[in-house]
């Protein structure tokens, strides 16, 4: 990381809150505060370099953010006069397309292929999905600031090559398909286990609208394996939250779990589309594998056949996250210091699992020193207040 960038993400990391709640005030809207600061610390990210970063970076990034958020009141205000005016004229109703369900419809006009698929999914969570730029930077285990500027770029390219935004039709939905099921993936994921520290530890509300949405997503397009998959995958990890946390808010782990207090019906309900979609006999897609894992966990687990999805897995999305989670089960398998020789490869330094895994196969070979430390790094990294009342206790019971 250079200089400039280390003062960037100093000045976000004591500036940020400060400056949204600022603009919050003197606007009214949060989205707006939050869309302007992202935008001026992208453009410090860009100016500062070749300008030299001012003597007051906390009040130039202010001003910028202000003005940010004004050409964006202005811009909106006019986008809605020409709206007005133009039904006016034409005194038809707004096209509804394929799509019953508003915020469905959005999602997918959002997620339009021409931008890059990271970009569109990006830009469709803050937009749409309501996530903050820190809640998708943590989603894509990027730097908060560089998820910025990709958000910021994502909105430039569709101003720049004018790129339409219609409401799209019945036969757009399959070139969308794989943006729009990562967005709710994403927002599932961040209700599963919240990433920011001022938020509840899960959030139900954003877990049931990704199911609500996906459901609709597979009655659009029944014929989608990856649709289905991803509705299962969700059904099976919904029906885990009522044993997931302790009465004192602590995270409880998979095979501490009571099961009793599983939601018996979504497992079911899981289980007959992993079951359907085996039964189709197509190649399967990464939704359906990450179901079809769930459905092993929430029934007789058999470690074998997990490390083989995994291996599946990894021929699809040969990624550091899934080699880690590949490394947890082969420590169910084939001992605690094999799958620490597989986890130490992974460049996964800044992800707090990563750190978390570790402390615990070291813990399991008895270096209680390196556990400890191990713990410490990953309770640096973890926001969640009951992942991190979790590591804490299983640090202190080393001694």
């Amino acid at each position: 990381m250079t200089d400039i960038d280390d003062v960037i993400t100093r000045v976000h990391s004591e500036e940020w809150a400060r400056v949204v709640a600022a603009l919050a005030r003197r606007f009214g809207d949060l989205d707006i505060a939050e869309e302007a600061a992202a935008e001026a610390f992208a453009a410090a990210v860009e100016r500062w370099p070749a300008d030299g970063v001012p003597p007051r970076p906390g009040a130039w990034i202010t001003t910028t953010a202000q003005r940010k958020a004004i050409d964006r009141i202005r811009r909106e205000a006019r986008r809605d006069e020409k709206h007005r005016e133009a039904l006016m004229l034409t005194h038809t109703p707004e096209p509804l397309g394929a799509i019953d369900d508003d915020r469905l419809r959005l999602v997918f006009t959002c997620c339009h292929p021409a931008l890059a698929i990271q970009a569109r999914v990006a830009l469709t969570l803050r937009m749409v999905g309501g996530l903050t730029v820190s809640e998708i930077a943590h989603a894509f285990l990027v730097e908060e600031t560089a998820m910025a500027r990709r958000i910021t770029r994502a909105k430039a390219k569709i101003k720049d090559a004018r790129i339409p935004y219609g409401v799209p039709l019945r036969e757009d939905l399959p070139a969308r398909v794989t943006g729009v099921l990562a967005v709710l993936y994403l927002i599932f994921n961040e209700g599963y286990l919240t990433s920011g520290p001022q938020t509840e530890a899960v959030r139900a509300d954003l877990t049931a609208e990704a199911i609500r949405l996906t459901r609709l997503v597979r009655a659009l397009l029944p014929a989608d394996g990856e649709a289905a998959g991803l509705l299962a995958l969700m059904l099976l990890t919904e029906a885990r939250r009522a044993a997931r946390m302790s009465p004192t808010g602590e995270l409880v782990t998979l095979d501490r779990q009571d099961r009793s207090a599983w939601d018996h019906d979504l497992i079911a309900e899981g289980h007959a589309l992993v079951r359907a979609r085996l039964a189709a006999g197509e190649a399967p897609g990464r939704y359906q594998i990450l179901a079809a894992i769930n459905a092993v966990h929430t029934d007789v687990r058999d470690w074998s056949q997990v490390v083989a999805l995994y291996d599946q897995l990894l021929r699809l999305d040969p990624s550091p996250i899934v080699h880690l989670n590949r490394a947890i089960a082969v420590a169910e398998l084939d001992g605690p210091a094999v799958a620490l020789a597989l986890v130490d490869r992974l460049p996964l330094a800044g992800y707090h699992a990563y750190h978390a895994t570790r402390a615990d196969l070291l813990r399991r070979l008895g270096r209680a020193g390196e556990a400890r430390t191990a713990y410490d790094r990953a309770i640096a990294l973890t926001a969640n207040t009951a992942e991190t009342r979790y590591l804490l206790r299983r640090r202190d019971e080393l001694g």
